[in-house]
């Protein structure tokens, strides 16, 4: 059984670890680790979520996200869900950090708030989505989008329907990319 670090809402640790379902039931702060990838044709990869999944089933969403595990630096968490989602081997060094985030939310459709510290990670890869796989079925595919794509999308309420719903969220990752890209 996994545990997270409960986190007052400066996200410092309050020196309780609870199981996923307890941190949302109970609406405690708690870090989350999330990957952004990107190219150099300026797509995101994105990630259709599993129909399984407790949260947002089948809709697209960050490249690769979970929560960090008691103990665990919010590097390693990262390297870890790329791992498990997709099955992608990176390094820290591989890993840029462009923001750290919190999120109160409430989910009324699964009866949880989500309390969240979130640190943003953007990763370059070059790759094909053929290499990738999905180890552990959170994951149901994969899809390169082109930013201007993205944009477009995220503005039809029609195709909005299709993601997760982050709000701006989108728009400073976007912002990030296209940074990144200049560099």
């Amino acid at each position: 059984m996994t545990l997270i670090d409960a986190l007052d809402s400066n996200g410092n640790p309050i020196g309780i670890a609870k199981t996923k379902q307890e941190i949302h039931k109970e609406g405690l702060w708690h870090k989350a680790a999330h990957v952004w990838i990107y190219n150099s044709k300026e797509q995101i990869l994105l990630q259709l979520r599993s129909k399984c999944k407790d949260s947002h089933p089948g809709l697209f969403d960050i490249s690769a996200a979970g929560h960090v595990d008691s103990g665990e630096s919010t590097e390693t968490s990262a390297i870890r869900e790329i791992k498990e989602e997709i099955g992608l081997n990176v390094n820290k060094d591989d890993l840029k950090l462009i923001g750290i985030r919190k999120v109160s939310k409430y989910h009324k459709e699964i009866d949880w708030q989500n309390n969240e510290i979130d640190y943003v990670y953007l990763l370059k890869f070059e790759g094909k989505i053929e290499e990738l796989t999905f180890p552990d079925r959170e994951v149901e595919a994969l899809k390169w989008i082109p930013i201007e794509e993205l944009i477009k999308e995220l503005k039809d309420p029609k195709s909005l329907k299709k993601y997760v719903d982050h709000g701006d969220y989108y728009y400073f990752v976007i912002e990030q990319v296209r940074a990144a890209l200049e560099n």
